[in-house]
């Protein structure tokens, strides 16, 4: 069966850094558009990220443009998150998501397959 696993997440002071990882399985992964979205306490959860097939065209939310990069390696099946001068705003459980298209996508509805998600915790 599909597995997105995330990994990475932690506790880390406002200004540093963290890279998330999420390693699939069980599908045919560069055939898949990958997105990372996150849900903080008491909302709703949010787009942050996506990356088409190739890895060669991104969309990233303007909350977190310029800070976020998000980039892929098909050969290990992986999608990574890097994510620097963290805010204490973006705490929240970060969730990758596989969606079996040709183009990026935004919505969530759209991704077929979720992590069982990672929590960051950024403290001021």
């Amino acid at each position: 069966q599909v597995q997105l696993v995330e990994s990475g997440g932690g506790l880390v002071q406002a200004g540093g850094s963290l890279r998330l990882s999420c390693a699939a399985s069980g599908l045919t992964f560069s055939l898949y558009t990958m997105g990372w979205f996150r849900q903080a306490p008491g909302k709703e959860r949010e787009f942050v990220t996506t990356i088409n097939q190739s890895g060669g065209r991104t969309i990233t939310a303007d909350s977190v443009k310029g800070r976020f990069t998000i980039s892929r390696d098909n050969a290990k099946n992986t999608v990574y998150l890097q994510m620097n001068s963290l805010k204490p705003e973006d705490t929240a459980v970060y969730y990758c998501a596989a969606a079996r298209l040709v183009r990026r996508t935004v919505q969530a509805i759209e991704y077929e397959y979720w992590g069982q998600g990672t929590q960051v915790t950024v403290s001021s």
